[in-house]
């Protein structure tokens, strides 16, 4: 018979914060096998899909994606060349600036990033319900401080 563990000195907060972090790892550990099941590194889909989902009018540049995945320019420099290389994204210089490039998937890119947000789509409609009451759970306690 194994022992349940309990910690009555940890605040529940602290215990549904370790649900919701399980439930979002849970989707995340999903997209990174949905993608690499594709043939697509984690990052590269990551990348595909902010240059993707950029706002109409973004000039999508490496600054812009290095904001927006959290890492430094030169590594999503690196991510893009090996996107470019394997023919989902390609680089079009600046009128303005030639040093300044623009970012935009081809349509191999856009095919392969279609397929994997399909596959997000229908993983997130069935994890969605318990990410939503774990996050009501969490604003109800914040209310009862």
């Amino acid at each position: 018979m194994s022992a349940k563990k309990d910690h009555p000195s940890i605040p529940p907060d602290v215990k549904e914060l370790a649900e919701f972090r399980f439930l979002l790892r849970r989707f995340l550990a999903f997209s990174e096998q949905a993608a690499e099941s594709n043939g697509l590194p984690a990052q590269q889909h990551q990348l595909l899909l902010q240059v993707a989902g950029a706002p109409e009018g973004t000039d999508v540049t490496p600054t812009y994606l290095a904001t927006r995945l959290a890492l430094r320019r030169h590594s999503v420099v690196e991510l893009c060349n090996r996107c470019e290389s394997a023919g989902l994204l390609r680089r079009i210089a600046s009128e303005e600036d030639l040093r300044s490039v623009s970012l935009h998937l081809t349509s191999q890119g856009e095919e392969i990033l279609t397929k994997l947000s399909q596959a997000h789509a229908a993983e997130l409609r069935e994890r969605v319900p318990d990410l939503v009451d774990s996050l009501r759970r969490l604003l109800a306690m914040e209310g009862d401080r």
